[in-house]
């Protein structure tokens, strides 16, 4: 554990470094360590400090004190390069849409919330030089003259006898579409995020203008749905970095009117899922299918309930390999052990001799590991998120060659 000198209202860690004891009011600490943004605790040695140790979510949060007294942002840095990051990102959202390291602009950006939300904005220009996308939406309202159809049971329900006001339901040509919306949303959410630059947030409130006539999605609503078409095609990219704005994990968690707002990525989720959808991409056009987060049953009761990242099936619909995605790197006594075990059921249960386990980085780049008495296989293989694009699919490219050879029981 290492102790640094940092401002009470600004706090800076590293992912999965080692604790910081930093000066922290007892309801700041509380709402970090309920929120689950980071690992804190008070420091038995300091009075008045914290520990604090983030985990896998990299990102940024303001945690605003009752009595409009300034915000305390805590600030978490990945490991791997931002341009990185933005890769594996782009890459799991749209992996035949050619993201590659400058596809999306980060702009020198060294720290995730600036450069996410430059990419964000340049995107969204991109996406509205032509002028904002109409589309036709369904309308339902309260009219003094017939628009469309006549809601029949609501007129009745609401105004029995009256002729007027009328309850109608029409098809409205509108820019209030679901693509809008959702750049809205984002753009809105991103202005309300700690340590955006000045330029950037200028430009993005440029970027609310032009949307001012499109409605926001409430807190709490579900993100409605789009569908990539021909003539969305140039909103594309720009949904894609919307949603991700929009799936961050944000912290809303306000003890005694504490109020914690921003934004985090989750680097477990975001290496499980380029891991997956690299593998689907691997197998797309032969006559294996691949599934994601398959669920499955360990027991004949179908009581224990499992659901590994990555199922390859044949043809004839049998599991021919398993693979689970773990984003950690491995230590000097090794990976873990319960990794090995949790591979070892669901080789058992979908009746296959080798399972795959794929981590961030490791010792070297492929083991395996002979199970006693079970004839089963376990492999582990490990990525080095240090290298380019290339290199990590040339990679993927390699473990998708051993499932190929992974027998069935």
């Amino acid at each position: 554990m290492t102790s640094a000198p940092t401002s009470a209202s600004t706090v800076e860690l590293v992912e999965h470094a080692p604790a910081r004891s930093v000066p922290l009011a007892d309801a700041v600490g509380r709402a970090l360590a309920a929120g689950r943004i980071v690992d804190a605790a008070p420091d038995p040695y300091t009075p008045g400090q914290w520990l604090l140790r983030a985990g896998s979510k990299v990102g940024a949060v303001a945690v605003t004190v009752p009595g409009g007294g300034e915000p305390v942002t805590v600030r978490v840095t990945p490991k791997v390069p931002i341009a990185r990051l933005f890769f594996l990102l782009g890459y799991s959202l749209d992996p035949r849409g050619s993201w590659r390291d400058g596809e999306v602009e980060v702009a020198g950006h060294q720290d995730l919330l600036p450069a996410l939300a430059h990419a964000v904005e340049r995107q969204v220009d991109r996406a509205l030089r032509q002028g904002l996308l109409q589309g036709y939406r369904a309308t339902e309202e309260t009219a003094l003259v017939v628009r469309g159809r006549i809601r029949e049971a609501e007129q009745i329900r609401r105004h029995f006898g009256a002729a007027i006001p009328v309850e109608v339901a029409y098809d409205e040509f509108t820019t209030d579409i679901a693509e809008n919306r959702i750049l809205r949303t984002a753009v809105e959410r991103l202005l309300r995020l700690p340590r955006v630059p000045r330029d950037v947030r200028r430009k993005l409130l440029h970027q609310r203008a032009r949307l001012a006539d499109v409605t926001a999605i409430v807190r709490g609503q579900p993100i409605p749905a789009w569908h990539p078409t021909r003539l969305n095609s140039r909103y594309h990219r720009a949904l894609h970095l919307a949603r991700a704005v929009l799936d961050g994990a944000s912290a809303d968690y306000a003890p005694g009117g504490l109020h914690i707002d921003g934004f985090l990525f989750d680097m477990n989720k975001l290496f499980e899922d380029f891991v997956t959808v690299a593998l689907r991409e691997a197998f797309r056009g032969s006559v294996r299918t691949a599934r994601l987060q398959d669920p499955h049953h360990l027991d004949e009761a179908s009581a224990i309930r499992m659901k590994p990242d990555f199922v390859l099936y044949e043809a004839d619909d049998v599991p021919s390999a398993v693979v689970d995605a773990k984003y950690k790197a491995e230590k000097r006594d090794g990976y873990p052990d319960a990794d090995l075990y949790q591979m070892l059921a669901y080789c058992t249960a979908l009746g296959l001799r080798e399972g795959h386990l794929v981590y961030a980085k490791g010792n070297a780049a492929h083991a395996a590991h002979q199970v006693r008495h079970a004839g089963v296989v376990i492999h582990q293989h490990a990525l080095d998120l240090d290298q380019g694009p290339a290199g990590l699919l040339a990679d993927i490219a390699t473990v998708a060659q051993r499932l190929t050879a992974t027998p069935c029981v």
